[in-house]
């Protein structure tokens, strides 16, 4: 007795295709013509109308997300579906849940399934057994098969064969072997990223440098004729990637990446690419092949793009970054372990200071400790001014090299490039002169090509002729003379106006890994981890709460203090400022900022008729007491004669009225006076000094 009815019959046929990647999409035909010659054997079992579902070509039938399938399910709970037809059950579904959702679904509507062996109905139960038997052979297949051809990749790859890309400056030779790129241009091109990062110190300086000075990295591009070199502006992600592969330092490497599985709307969800940690490869073959860079350079570059990463983890250090302040990243909370961050104040945010609030931040407690940076700034700069004296020629030395050779890498790789264009030029010539003049369909295109070719070489030797007219002028010898006098005092050299934030920043980042910071009653507690893995202790005098490198000098307030008792505000900035004493931020003196620091300090403003409650008198006073002019009180001053005193020159002279009386006073006075009388020509004034 046949299963398939007139019931069925009546129903459409769905032939459901698919294939498990785009690989077998390109080169398996001969599976998908099969599986699209299942359409002719439904209509000769009987079904007219017939519908092929091809939606899920190049999907994996594991238990991902597949329109195809959820098409066929949807149309058989329609009741539209008569029979499904397939090869076999692994093209339906290679896991338990949608096999069996597909055969509860069929068994319910009353729809066949039909393979190459037959003609099944899930309603019985002995066909039922035999599909399950079917389902669950099918993802144990496929389960052996993926175990299998794993294990193979995993051994190939423990003994460093495996390559399934080569990464670019690289060739895969015989015996599953690489070797290095025998182009100049691409070799070069690679070392340039390195070095410019080991000068640079972060992925996006180099990034930007090589944009700015337009210099290509080579790429890689598949195409009919397989894989070629191209050259393009790069992307920070490139550079990254080049500067993360191991396989540049020498070393075979893999399992660096993983795969998630993630369940979504109840299915499977496959998220491939996460980096895992260096502990967590599979395979790393130190010495494998020729590198670019040792591997202890390569272990630099990733401590140092590590500590780069700015807020990704409280360990990391951060690249440098703008501001003053030259220990941010490195300074560490020595109460509760946290990184020290940095707040800018004041005028063009020139005030830095750092702060730890992390536990301010995450539990809502007060903030840990705080300081002003000035002095720590200026103490661990000393330190490492003391650490880098022996080396100072030799860097001065190495500023004028590295002048020279950042000239000499951007000419050298313009030449590279101009080469390989007149190679370029000189092929697209020899096709030209192969082909029939006559046959200008053909001739005109490879004229074209050779023209675009001139052109090209013609554009790069502009664009060297450019760097040699512009190239920096070669040092002379009184600028080479001024850098080594620089290099032998590098203290001079870190305080030179042109020595810039970022470059200081560099040079301590260089030297020191970490300073844990304690604050002790009005001192700073430090401990400095230097590079090598020695540890310095440092103590460093805190400012006092209301002290900041702004404060107005103790001399300054104390002269403030005592011209107050003598004279107004007015007259008080006057005698300050032609007694040359600046404020605290370096300005002259006025009537609102003497105000301001008398408020501030607490002293009194001058009240009129106070200095004769005290019984002193001016110099113009004496004068008039003694019936003598102001300059013989100033001689006689100066004679040590009449007791005076002055607060500093320019302020007005304090004489006690008491001492006017003095005999000895009063005798050189008038003694003074017969001396010199006054002129009888009335047309001669008295000179008021």
């Amino acid at each position: 007795m046949t299963k398939i009815t007139a019931e069925h019959l009546a129903r459409g046929a769905f032939i459901y295709v698919r294939q498990s990647t785009s690989d077998q999409v390109l080169h398996n035909h001969e599976s998908r013509r099969r599986q699209y010659g299942l359409a002719d054997r439904a209509r000769a079992l009987g079904w007219a109308d017939v519908e092929v579902i091809d939606d899920d070509l190049g999907r994996s039938g594991s238990g991902i997300a597949r329109p195809g399938f959820e098409k066929l399910l949807a149309a058989i709970c329609e009741g539209r579906v008569g029979a499904v037809v397939s090869i076999e059950a692994s093209r339906l579904a290679r896991n338990g849940r949608d096999w069996h959702t597909l055969l509860e679904f069929c068994g319910l509507v009353g729809t066949l399934i039909v393979d190459e062996d037959g003609v099944y109905d899930p309603r019985h139960p002995n066909d039922r057994l035999l599909l399950g038997m079917k389902g669950t052979m099918s993802e144990m297949e496929l389960s052996l098969f993926r175990q299998r051809s794993l294990e193979a990749l995993k051994q190939k790859a423990r003994r460093g064969e495996l390559f399934l890309t080569v990464a670019i400056g690289y060739l895969k030779t015989s015996h599953d072997r690489i070797e290095k790129d025998p182009d100049r241009r691409v070799q070069e091109a690679i070392m340039l990223a390195f070095g410019k990062f080991a000068e640079l110190q972060t992925v996006r300086q180099v990034h930007l440098w090589m944009r700015q000075e337009r210099l290509p990295l080579p790429a890689t591009e598949y195409g009919p004729e397989g894989r070629k070199i191209v050259w393009k502006l790069p992307v920070y992600n490139t550079l990254r990637h080049l500067l993360t592969n191991p396989i540049y330092a020498g070393a075979y490497a893999f399992g660096r990446t993983g795969s998630r599985i993630t369940i979504e709307a109840g299915r499977k969800r496959i998220v491939r690419g996460f980096r895992k940690d260096r502990t967590a490869w599979e395979v790393l073959i130190p010495d494998h092949h020729e590198g670019y860079i040792s591997w202890a350079e390569f272990e630099r570059n990733q401590q140092l793009i590590s500590d780069n990463a700015n807020g990704k983890s409280f360990m990391s250090r951060g690249s440098v970054r703008r501001g003053e302040a030259l220990l941010a990243g490195l300074l560490r909370c020595g109460h509760c372990g946290r990184k020290l961050h940095v707040a800018y104040s004041g005028e063009n945010g020139s005030s830095g200071r750092y702060h730890c609030r992390g536990g301010h931040l995450n539990h809502g407690t007060d903030w840990c400790i705080s300081f002003g940076g000035m002095r720590i700034d200026r103490a661990v700069g000393a330190e490492v001014i003391e650490r880098l004296q022996p080396l100072g020629v030799e860097a001065a030395i190495g500023a004028m090299q590295a002048r020279r050779a950042e000239t000499e890498e951007k000419r050298r790789q313009l030449d590279l490039a101009i080469e390989q264009a007149r190679f370029e030029t000189a092929r697209a010539r020899r096709q030209y002169d192969a082909v029939d003049p006559d046959n200008r369909l053909v001739a005109g295109e490879l004229e074209h090509r050779w023209n675009e070719r001139l052109l090209a070489v013609r554009a790069l030797e502009d664009e060297r002729d450019a760097l040699a007219a512009h190239s920096p002028p070669a040092l002379t010898d009184a600028e080479r003379e001024r850098l080594l006098a620089l290099g032998a005092d590098v203290e001079q050299a870190w305080h030179s106006a042109t020595a810039s934030p970022a470059t200081r920043k560099r040079i301590i980042r260089t030297l020191i890994e970490e300073i844990v910071v304690r604050v002790e009653d009005d001192a700073l507690e430090l401990m400095i981890r230097w590079a090598g893995g020695d540890h310095t202790p440092l103590r460093v005098k805190k400012n006092r709460a209301g002290q900041h490198r702004w404060t107005t000098s103790a001399d300054v307030v104390e002269l403030v203090t005592a011209l107050a008792r003598q004279l107004p505000d007015k007259a008080i900035a006057a005698v300050l400022n032609r007694a040359g004493k600046p404020t605290g931020r370096g300005n002259g003196w006025t009537r609102s900022r003497v105000c301001w620091l008398r408020n501030h300090r607490g002293i009194a403003p001058y009240r009129e008729g106070e200095r004769g409650e005290r019984g002193e008198v001016t110099l113009e006073e004496a004068a008039g007491v003694l019936k003598v002019s102001e300059a013989t009180v100033r001689r006689l001053i100066n004679e040590k004669i009449l007791p005076a005193t002055q607060h500093c020159k320019g302020a007005p002279w304090v004489i006690r009225g008491d001492d006017l009386h003095d005999a000895l006073v009063k005798q050189t006075a008038d003694t003074r006076r017969q001396r010199h009388p006054p002129s009888v020509d009335r047309r001669q004034n008295t000179l008021a000094l």
